[in-house]
Parts: C-alpha cells; structure tokens; sequence
C-alpha cells in the first residue's frame, strides 16, 4: 500500500507514468468512466476548500466510484476531541481511499501511519499540497510541451504559501530550472528551503520585490493570494494583501508564450480583466487537477484499465 505525502514520493520517471496516464485519461474519459465501480474515496476536510475537495471528489465520480466525508472539522468528531489516528482508523472501515486536508502539519502523516487504506495529503498547514504540484506539473508540461529548461516565476506570499513549496521541490529535480522569487520582504521564501533545497541542488534564483522586474524574463508566472488564514493579525494582513495585482497592462512587459498559473482561489491578486489573455492558464489549471487526481486514485488503488496507459 502506498500514500502520497509530498510531491517526493514519486520520483521523475513515476510522475512521467502519472502524467501520462492523466493525459490519456483526458483524451479516452470514457474508457476510464467505470474503473472505479464499487470503490469509495472519503474526503476529510478539517479545512474549508472548492477546488481540492471537489476535483477529489470530481475524480472518483468520473472514475464511476462514490464518495463520503465531511468538509470542515465542525461537521466531524473532532469537535468531539477525536484524534485523527482514530479517525482514519473508522474510515478505513468505510472507505477505500481517502484525501485529508489539515490545517497542522504532519496530520496526513499521522494519518498513513494508523491507516489500512491509502491516504492522500490534500494540504496541511503551511507545510505541502502535493495534488496541487501534481497539477501544476502536468500544466506545466501540457502547456509547454515538457518539464524544465525554463524560468518560473512565484509571486505573492512565498513564506506561508505550501503549494510554492511544494512545487519547488518538485521542479527542481528537472534540468534547468530557474526561479525569480517576487515577493515582498516580510513574505519571502523562508530560508530552510531557499539554503536546504535551491542552494544545495545548486539551483539558480533571484529575490526581487517588483513584479515588474521580473516579468519579461520569465516563461511561467505562478502568481499566489496572500493567505489571510496564515497571519496572526489583521494589520498584517491588510498591509500585504494589495501588494501584487496583475493587470492588462503589466501583462504587456511579459512574452508571448508566457502562461500565468494560480493555485486559487483568486482575491484581488489577478485582476478579470487578464482572465481574456490567452495566456491566463488558471482554469484550465483547475481541469487537469482532475484528470491527474482520476490518475492518481487508479495508481493508489493500483487498478490497470484495459487499453489504457500501464502504471
């Protein structure tokens, strides 16, 4: 039995088999439709979320599997004091797969520690969101044809955001990579990943400040909302909130097959206006959390469709 914890429980080749598989389920839905018929995923929320829950949910409904759960803490026994060793231990006996989102980090692992059926991590705390780095791999690699010799830029709360963590441990096992972190001060990247991960993979990158700075240089912008949940303080947050707003004319100084990605949800840090750009690739983002989710629960459950992509 296997789990997925961070982006890293995969290596290259395994997320080229994924990858694969999630493009031929987007090109053969039909041939996928029932794979899943009798299974059950159970999606543990202790966090509010649209898209990971229901792109979960989503997946196992087009793989023609059920789902059960609840989408906050509230709604389950935690508000009773329930641990999550034996909440895992319960659903196990209901389900066959599960997707949990926590806000402390290291509850996923808690979870695969106590369970008999695979766990997913759908993101907790601040720590990673290894289904949204799976997502943003395989929009990556749609859009531009392949993973790596490009220049990523991640803009926006860098220090709390667990998605740009993720992705950059993910990314940086790829031949030439380079990043332009764009982040005010008081929101950079934190230093254990900056000196554990980039400069020790001996990983190119620059701090900046300016947006615009940063983007003519870049074939990916991957743009973030800073995350009012994340801070201690209101002041804090109100100060940072309006740092970074992309708009039709910033998108001017960028290039032609540049593509701009976001996690979302969206606050203010995208204006709608840029939603027209041919290069706002962000919905689409959200459509192939789908498919590489559908890919992910057939690999997990370790079912092979006849005439589709082998694991």
């Amino acid at each position: 039995m296997r789990h997925l914890m961070s982006p890293l429980d995969f290596s290259p080749e395994e997320l080229d088999r994924l990858m694969d598989l999630a493009a031929d389920i987007e090109q053969n839905p039909a041939r996928y439709a029932h794979s899943c018929s009798g299974k059950k995923l159970a999606t543990l929320f202790y966090e509010p979320s649209t898209r990971t829950r229901l792109s979960h949910e989503a997946a196992m409904l087009n793989l023609g599997g059920s789902i059960l759960g609840f989408s906050s803490a509230d709604s389950s026994s935690a508000a009773k004091g329930e641990s999550v060793a034996d909440t895992i231990r319960t659903i196990s006996c209901y389900a066959d797969i599960c997707a949990m989102r926590h806000p402390k980090e290291g509850a996923p692992m808690v979870a695969a520690h106590h369970s008999s059926i695979p766990v997913i991590n759908a993101g907790d705390g601040g720590h990673q969101h290894p289904t949204q780095t799976l997502t943003d791999l395989l929009t990556i690699r749609s859009l531009k044809g392949h993973l790596g010799n490009m220049t990523i830029g991640l803009c926006g709360d860098l220090k709390f955001g667990r998605t740009v963590h993720s992705l950059i441990h993910a990314l940086v096992r790829y031949p030439n990579i380079r990043f332009v972190l764009i982040s005010p001060e008081e929101l950079r990247l934190p230093g254990y990943i900056r000196h554990d991960v980039l400069d020790k993979e001996q990983v190119p990158y620059q701090q900046v400040v300016r947006l615009e700075e940063a983007l003519p240089t870049l074939d990916i912008l991957y743009m973030t909302r800073v995350q009012k949940e994340r801070f201690f303080n209101e002041e804090d947050y109100v100060r940072m909130k309006d740092f970074y707003i992309l708009d039709a004319a910033k998108m001017k100084l960028a290039r032609e097959d540049m593509f701009i990605l976001h996690p979302l949800p969206r606050v203010n840090e995208i204006s709608v206006e840029v939603d027209a750009d041919p290069r706002a690739a962000y919905f689409r983002q959200a459509q192939y959390g789908v498919y590489i989710r559908m890919a992910l629960i057939l690999t997990l459950l370790g079912i092979q469709v006849e005439g589709g992509k082998t694991w």
